[in-house]
């Protein structure tokens, strides 16, 4: 497995719901990538769940994978609560459904195929990658 890639994702939405967008920032080796897509009618969390998701796809062989997010939703989703609504038939402890439950299944297949380490930054703080994926995610929005 590779050990030396590092991924920053973004989701943005110019409404909510609305018009979003989503971008990763790639950093193998020395190497960096830029992905980035859009949709017409979605929500802030699905673009940062997308983002996430596009760049763990982006690997085709089980890697190790350092992802940060500025989204709280997406990583205590993933580490925290997702567990919780497997058990419970993919529903919250309030017994409502899982929203967003396509997306958090396919997220948490691409974390059992890859080594993921979830890490938070704040965003629009000045961090040079997640601001680079929030452009990436603004730039979706502005190719729609």
């Amino acid at each position: 497995m590779s050990t030396s890639i590092r991924v920053f994702t973004d989701g943005a939405c110019r409404g909510n719901p609305g018009p979003g967008g989503w971008g990763a920032l790639i950093l193998h080796d020395q190497d960096e990538f830029s992905l980035w897509g859009g949709e017409k009618e979605t929500t802030n969390n699905q673009m940062e769940m997308t983002a996430a998701i596009k760049a763990l796809e982006y690997f085709k062989e089980s890697s190790n994978i350092s992802l940060t997010t500025d989204s709280n939703y997406v990583k205590d989703g993933i580490e925290k609560w997702i567990s919780g609504w497997k058990k419970n038939g993919w529903k919250t402890a309030a017994k409502k459904p899982v929203k967003n439950k396509e997306l958090w299944m396919r997220l948490d297949q691409l974390t059992q195929f890859h080594n993921v380490s979830w890490n938070w930054v704040k965003g629009h703080s000045g961090h040079r990658e997640n601001e680079i994926a929030d452009m990436l995610a603004n730039k979706g929005i502005d190719e729609l």
